[in-house]
Formats: structure tokens, C-alpha cells, sequence
């Protein structure tokens, strides 16, 4: 067997034990990079970390630091209570609050699955106490993290930018940003015009039934510590985005300063860094550059080119990124997926801004399957009564995109050859 061919079976393996087990597919990732470099490529250790993502890892620990400081101070809550007071408190247009709010966290720079965590047991809890369909509150939620998850200073857009970059095409962050937003968007506006009427009996005011997370709806005022947090945020905005400045680097400086000026909230976030995903994302793209210098991406991506029609090559691929997606890490997959598309970009048979983007997004509005991690969260956030029936609708939900994500991309990004 070829080391190439052993290196994707590996790659397989770690998805599927990922998904069956409790074990971190960043750790199997690492260890699967050890031994396939090892014993199939003959590389040394130092050539397998050569692929550690150093600038990944940085960006991950800051911005998620930075969060984890905002979330303990109250900023988080600070933010949800004035958007809802925006709208008036009107229940009709609470969810859309709380996808403005989600697109809002992750275009800044938290990762989508940190957003959703962040905002689930408030949006599930609101949906609870006001007979919101639980199904339209996650979808909303879930998409609105996708909204702003290609923002060019966020977590998935410096990935798959970065990915771009280091392969030498000419990519359009521009374009992905706003390619992502105006999908998920029209997606959220159909499952609001499907689902929006009521969907679920408000709990009662007491007892086990009750929704105990509703603090979007009570008073949160502003403090100083809010107030340094909330210019902190600000200050890491206008520094990665106008003076090009590392974002991950800014954002744990910031952090540092604002734990020296209120060290309460500073006591457990380092704790609350979300270690997994730094984990999950720096295990799966040290994978992947021992994929790249085996020579397996150029091994796998001629296979695809292989069929010879270009744009069929693209589709396959988009709907790989659906199908893994929908039952894994987006997070893990992208730095995995868009490598695989590099030599179909560089031939000039499929636009590279329209590639990139159409992979990106048939990988991530597949997130509301209950058996990804977004969707999981938010089933997690239902109330007992009515978790049987939001699964059966997530998986349906989760389903229709695995099914439609990659026509939908394929035709209005890819098949016009943006």
C-alpha cells in the first residue's frame, strides 16, 4: 500500500473515532501526523511539526482569552440586553436579535462554536419562556454565526485566507465574507417565513419546566469594567483590520491588560480558553502539512481532476465538505478540505474567490445538525419536554442543507467562475 493511500486511511480513521468517541480529533490528528510521518514517509519529528500552525494557535488562544475575559464581566450579556431593547422587546423579532448578536461575536473573532455556546442557553431559554419554535431559535443562532464566521478578522476566515495565502493564489476575503453572510442570511429569512410563528408552549413562570436563563430580558447595566472590555474589542478591531496588525497577538495583549485592571474576571480565563477547538484546529492542519509534504493533497486533488470536467471536480468536493461536516468539526474539516481543492483552483478551470467560498460555505451551514457541534449545543439548550422533537428537526433541518448547500454554491459561486 502507498504511503499516500495509508495517509488518507488514517485521515478517515481519525474522523471516524473522532465521531464514535469521546477523543479529541485534534489529539488523534496529532498522533496520527507522528506515526504516518514516521513510519510511512520516513520524515523526522521536526519535519512533522514544521506543519504546527503557530499563527493559527495564537489567533485561536487570544481572541478566545479575550471572550472568555467578556463573557465573565457580564460584556456578553451587556451586549444581548441592549440588542433586544433595540427591537423594543418584541418577541417576533428576538430572533433575529440573537442572530445579529451571534454574526456580531464571530465577525470580531470568537469561533463559531464558542458564539454558540455564548448565546444557546440565553436564545433557547427565551424560546422557552415565550413559545418561540426552539427549531427557528437554533437556526437563527446557527446561522448568525455563519453571518459573520468568514469576516476577514475571524477564526474561520483567517484559516481558509490563510490557506489561500500560503498556497500562493490570489483569494478574495472580500468576497467570502460577503458570500457567507448573504447565504446564510437568505437561509435564516426562509426558516423565519417557515417557522416563525409560535412553536413551543411557554414554560411556567416555576417549577422544573421553568426557563432559568432569560437574563436577556432583565436589566444589565453598564460598568467600567464592561466599558474597558467592550474598548478593548474595539481597539483589537481597529488594529487587525487597518493596520494589518497579527490579530491573535493584539488580542492577548489586550487581555493581559484588561486581567492587570480587573483580575476577577481574569482569574479563570485562561480556564475558559477553549482548548479543545486550539486543539482540534493546530491537530488537524499539523495533519495536514504532513499530508502536503507526503505529497497525498497533490495525490488526492489529481484523483478529483481526474474525472475531467472541472466544475463536477468542484461539486464532489463541496459535497464531501456537507456530508463530513454535517457529522463532524467544521472547524478541523476546513483546514483539511481546501487544500484538496488548491491544484483545481491553480489550473484556472474554476474561479478561485468562488471556490473557496462555495467550499466554505457548503462546510458550515450544515452546522445545525444535532450531530455537529453548533447543532449538538443548542439541542443541548432545549428544554427536557421538547429535546426529542428538536432533534428529529434539527436532523431534518440539518439534512436539507447537506442536500442543498452544495447546488446552492455550486451554482451561484462556483459554475459562474467567480
Amino acid at each position: 500500500m502507498s504511503p499516500e493511500l495509508i495517509s488518507i486511511l488514517a485521515l478517515v480513521a481519525v474522523f471516524v473515532i473522532a465521531s464514535a468517541f469521546s477523543v479529541n480529533m485534534g489529539a488523534l490528528s496529532f498522533a496520527a501526523a507522528f506515526l504516518v510521518g514516521t513510519l510511512a514517509a520516513g520524515m523526522s519529528s521536526d519535519d512533522v511539526l514544521a506543519g504546527f500552525p503557530g499563527d493559527i494557535f495564537m489567533v485561536l488562544v487570544g481572541v478566545t482569552y479575550l471572550f472568555a475575559i467578556a463573557r465573565a464581566n457580564g460584556t456578553i450579556d451587556w451586549l444581548v440586553y441592549q440588542a433586544v431593547q433595540l427591537v423594543g422587546g418584541r418577541i417576533a423579532l428576538v430572533p433575529w436579535v440573537m442572530l445579529a448578536v451571534s454574526a456580531l461575536l464571530t465577525a470580531i473573532g470568537a469561533v463559531p462554536p464558542a458564539a454558540v455556546a455564548i448565546i444557546a442557553p440565553i436564545a433557547m431559554g427565551l424560546a422557552a419562556k415565550h413559545g418561540i419554535n426552539p427549531l427557528l431559535m437554533a437556526v437563527m443562532v446557527v446561522h448568525g454565526t455563519m453571518v459573520g464566521g468568514y469576516s476577514p478578522i475571524s477564526v474561520f476566515g483567517v484559516i481558509v485566507n490563510g490557506v489561500v495565502d500560503r498556497s500562493g493564489l490570489d483569494g478574495s476575503p472580500l468576497f467570502l465574507f460577503l458570500a457567507s453572510a448573504a447565504v446564510n442570511l437568505v437561509l435564516a429569512s426562509v426558516a423565519f417565513l417557515l417557522f416563525g410563528r409560535r412553536g413551543a408552549r411557554p414554560a411556567p413562570a416555576e417549577g422544573p419546566g421553568a426557563a432559568r436563563d432569560v437574563s436577556a430580558l432583565q436589566r444589565v447595566e453598564m460598568s467600567r469594567d464592561k466599558a474597558l472590555t467592550l474598548l478593548g474589542i474595539l481597539t483589537m478591531v481597529v488594529l487587525t483590520l487597518f493596520l494589518q496588525l497579527d490579530i491573535g497577538l493584539v488580542a492577548i495583549t489586550i487581555s493581559v491588560v484588561l486581567g492587570l485592571v480587573m483580575p476577577a474576571a481574569h482569574q479563570d480565563a485562561v480556564k475558559n480558553v477553549t482548548w479543545p477547538t486550539v486543539l482540534l484546529i493546530c491537530g488537524v492542519l499539523t495533519y495536514v502539512g504532513v499530508l502536503q509534504e507526503m505529497g497525498t493533497i497533490d495525490y488526492v486533488s489529481n484523483a478529483v481532476n481526474g474525472i475531467g470536467v472541472p466544475l463536477l471536480s468542484a461539486f464532489l468536493l463541496c459535497v464531501i465538505g456537507a456530508v463530513v461536516s454535517a457529522f463532524a468539526s467544521s472547524t478541523g474539516l476546513l483546514g483539511a478540505l481546501i487544500p484538496l481543492a488548491v491544484p483545481l483552483m491553480a489550473s484556472g478551470h474554476v474561479g478561485v474567490a468562488g471556490m473557496v467560498a462555495g467550499l466554505g460555505v457548503a462546510s458550515t451551514v450544515v452546522d445545525i445538525s444535532p450531530f455537529s457541534t453548533s447543532g449538538a449545543i443548542c439541542l443541548a439548550n432545549s428544554r427536557e419536554q421538547d429535546r426529542d422533537v428538536v432533534f428529529k428537526r434539527l436532523a431534518l433541518y440539518g439534512g436539507s442543507m447537506v442536500v442543498s448547500a452544495p447546488v446552492i454554491v455550486w451554482v451561484t459561486m462556483i459554475a459562474p467562475g467567480f
